[in-house]
């Protein structure tokens, strides 16, 4: 019996041979689809500026150069700099992320928590609706006196709604409330629930949380852009931004590196840069992310799981 329903089970998952060639060609396109853009991007930054300017791009250098890691090199301070920013806040933000996402989504999985169907709603919302972008700005700039500090990069990014009803899910569907109950009748006090008991078992839940804030905050410039106008507060993300932009992030630096605007546009490998330091800000990410795919993977699944 148990044979043949393995039988007909292996029958059931069986692909064809031509379904099996389809799906292999769609997944080898998509990997290429993401593979090629960086291939060349890393091509680019190895790439002479004479060439990209007479032969355009290609995703085999045509002649090789370590002109634009070596121009990076030089701009030691202002990349150093803007390196110190980005993990400043990546780290800062993310820890307190993490402790602000859960203690919310754990106070509205309390099937007890008298304002918990409300604070669900005032969670709930901005998912759907926002306040916009003129409102969150005058908030943050002139209520709150957050502009060209280094909390106008953290704050806003620190809580999201979506990490909040994921975390909500989490702790619903997996803490028993039986162990919240038994710990009251001991005399434990709600934070002392929180931080004692329940964080301990929810590892995966802050993993996959704090994954999804660092990548947020590391990969985030267009907080620099609203709220930031002094350089020195600038991430590595505003620098690759405003070097997309204009040559003039690295020329207004002239001055305290003893060479004229001039002498900088005419030296500065340009293109060739701007491709160096893109792959200088991925390259953390991606060594990193092999690491960490599994609590993507558990993420995925705990907020798939109906709440």
């Amino acid at each position: 019996m148990k044979a043949n329903y393995e039988q007909g089970l292996d029958k059931f998952n069986r692909i064809g041979n031509v379904t099996n060639v389809i799906f292999h060609a769609i997944f080898i396109l998509l990997a290429l689809v993401c593979l090629v853009p960086v291939l060349v991007v890393l091509s680019v930054s190895l790439t002479s500026e004479d060439s990209i300017r007479h032969t355009g791009y290609h995703i085999i250098p045509t002649a090789l150069s370590g002109e634009a890691y070596r121009y990076i090199a030089e701009q030691g301070t202002m990349i150093s700099r803007a390196l110190g920013v980005s993990l400043l806040v990546t780290i800062v933000g993310t820890v307190l992320g993490v402790m602000l996402t859960t203690s919310m989504g754990y106070a509205i999985s309390r099937p007890n928590y008298k304002l918990k169907g409300l604070l669900t709603w005032v969670v709930f919302i901005p998912m759907v609706f926002n306040g916009g972008l003129v409102s969150s700005y005058y908030i943050n700039s002139n209520l709150l006196g957050l502009k060209d500090t280094v909390w106008a990069l953290i704050l806003p990014l620190a809580v999201s709604s979506f990490n909040v009803i994921i975390c909500k899910t989490f702790f619903r569907s997996t803490i028993p409330d039986g162990l919240i109950e038994s710990a009251e009748i001991d005399g434990a006090s709600q934070l002392r629930i929180f931080f004692s008991i329940v964080l301990p078992i929810s590892l995966p839940v802050l993993a996959t949380i704090g994954l999804f804030l660092c990548f947020s905050y590391w990969n985030d410039w267009f907080q620099s852009m609203l709220y930031i106008n002094d350089q020195k507060l600038y991430s590595l993300q505003a620098l690759l931004n405003s070097l997309m932009s204009n040559v003039d992030a690295l020329a207004k630096n002239a001055s305290s590196m003893g060479i004229s605007y001039a002498q900088l546009v005419a030296t500065m490998p340009k293109e060739s840069a701007r491709m160096a330091v893109a792959i200088v800000i991925v390259l953390p990410v991606a060594a990193a992310y092999p690491f960490f795919q599994k609590y993507f993977i558990s993420g995925l699944t705990v907020g798939a799981v109906k709440g």
